[in-house]
């Protein structure tokens, strides 16, 4: 069975609020990071439809900070599946009150399907429907191997 990229994309919006700012006014990373892991953990799971489990989270890149009352958007899909894991890419934006969205992290988790008992469960393939999935999933096989190399390494 193969599911398509759309059948398992979410978009989540948040409002920065003041218990969610760090010492210097902006948004805390952690909490970013938060919604990121939450995000992703959502679109694998309509996925795969099982529980899944964070198994690593690469480069989450902040590049602009996010301040009181912005309004946060995170778009999260999968990328690229495995065997048993799936490569969720989640894209944070700013939007701006008349919808104008500015990036401001993104950021790509590895996830695995687990059963009941935990251990880990084969996942439905991905249905690659337009060329920028075609790259994304190639990109994906890169990363994979990124990730491998670096385990080997001991990072």
């Amino acid at each position: 069975m193969h599911k398509s990229v759309s059948e398992s994309r979410i978009e989540q919006i948040y409002q920065v609020r003041p218990e969610y700012l760090n010492g210097a006014g902006r948004l805390f990373g952690g909490k970013l990071m938060e919604w990121i892991d939450e995000l992703a953990g959502l679109v694998g799971i309509r996925h795969a439809q099982c529980d899944v489990i964070t198994a690593s989270v690469d480069n989450l890149r902040f590049m602009r900070g996010a301040y009181l009352k912005d309004l946060i958007v995170l778009i999260g899909r999968v990328t690229f599946v495995g065997k048993t894991s799936m490569e969720v890419r989640v894209d944070t934006y700013v939007e701006s009150l008349d919808g104008t969205r500015r990036p401001i992290n993104r950021a790509y988790l590895t996830l695995v399907a687990v059963d009941s008992d935990g251990h880990p469960t084969e996942v439905p393939g991905l249905l690659i429907e337009t060329e920028a999935e075609r790259a994304e999933w190639e990109a994906g096989i890169r990363r994979r191997e990124m990730r491998k190399q670096r385990r080997e390494e001991g990072f």
